[in-house]
């Protein structure tokens, strides 16, 4: 059965409001004389920095017995930003949009460094008859949720002929699902496209009849799409030296993906097996990590634009995102 599009969006907006309501800044807590936090993200390749650190130790490194952390996956950004105002999640990987749709409502969390660029695609099924953006008039696209870095980006792919989704009065329909789930609606012809992420994709290329209708390069900003970001609470961010020793061992994953890619994509493959206790497809990897760049750069006038298309599409009241990226402690630490 098709979940409505504006439904959700109500849904996922209230929930919002009132997470934002009983989020506090607050404080890092300490347990003999070590300080307690979570460190969240998404079991996929646009988290790779994370696994990467994890795989390699880089947070032990750098907190030197000071800092006692666990990790929580989550599978969408709703569910990470839910987590982070409820103190569940200190700091960790995210997509910029559930991010910015929280900080309006509730000033508390930042964006400290970037993580991954690029990662994401808009692609076809090979029989809805979609030839260009154009054709999407009239058809239905899933996106991985609503308010999701992915259904802002396909709404600024949008504009560019001229069209909307029905939500906002437009042509094309919405359909909320998880990523992982678009290849049976790929194979049951339940939905025409996907704006997805990497390994996605190029799942929905070989395995069922999927078709790019824009790359990684072109959908939407392209290779200056901030598709994932480090974020963190007010508290945790606050707290400068631990914040400094977390972008720490984020930065020296990044590094470490940039020159040791094989390796990099080989860690993965181990983390998500320990994780899961699946093997993951490495062509599939291989795929994926060729359409995205990781990164700690932040593009601050794309995640601005995200913003205007969030508030246009009437998930936040305001687009005024003024103190959300901070990248003074990344500064610091990068000199």
């Amino acid at each position: 059965m098709k979940r409505n599009p504006i439904i959700l969006a109500f849904i996922f907006i209230s929930i919002i409001g009132m997470l934002a309501a009983c989020s506090q800044s607050g404080e890092i807590e300490e347990i003999d004389g070590q300080k307690q936090i979570t460190i969240g993200y998404f079991p996929n390749l646009t988290h790779i920095a994370t696994m990467v650190a994890l795989e390699n130790d880089y947070f032990d490194e750098a907190f030197d017995g000071d800092v006692d952390y666990q990790t929580q996956i989550v599978t969408n950004g709703g569910l990470f930003m839910e987590a982070m105002a409820t103190s569940d999640i200190d700091v960790g990987t995210v997509g910029p949009g559930p991010l910015l749709n929280f900080y309006v409502k509730d000033p508390h969390y930042h964006i400290l460094s970037g993580a991954v660029n690029g990662g994401a695609v808009l692609a076809v099924n090979g029989e809805s008859g979609i030839k260009d953006l154009a054709d999407l008039d009239g058809k239905n696209v899933a996106i991985p949720v609503i308010g999701s870095t992915q259904d802002v980006m396909l709404r600024k792919a949008l504009e560019e002929v001229d069209l909307k989704p029905e939500s906002n009065g437009g042509t094309v329909e919405l359909f909320a699902a998880d990523p992982a789930d678009t290849t049976t609606l790929f194979a049951q012809d339940s939905v025409d496209a996907a704006a997805t992420q990497e390994p996605w994709g190029y799942v929905l290329e070989t395995q069922v009849n999927g078709e790019l209708l824009l790359d990684w390069e072109s959908f939407a900003w392209g290779k200056d799409s901030t598709n994932t970001v480090v974020a963190a609470t007010e508290a945790f961010s606050n707290d400068e030296e631990l914040a400094a020793s977390y972008l720490s061992a984020h930065e020296k994953a990044v590094q470490f993906v940039k020159d040791n890619p094989e390796e990099s994509q080989d860690l993965v493959v181990q983390h998500l097996r320990d994780l899961t206790g699946q093997e993951v497809n490495k062509d599939e990897l291989e795929a994926a990590f060729n359409r995205l760049e990781v990164t700690t750069d932040v593009n601050e006038e794309v995640i601005q634009e995200m913003a205007d298309i969030s508030e246009e599409a009437e998930y936040i009241p305001s687009n005024d995102i003024d103190g959300l990226v901070d990248l003074s402690i990344l500064e610091e630490v990068l000199q």
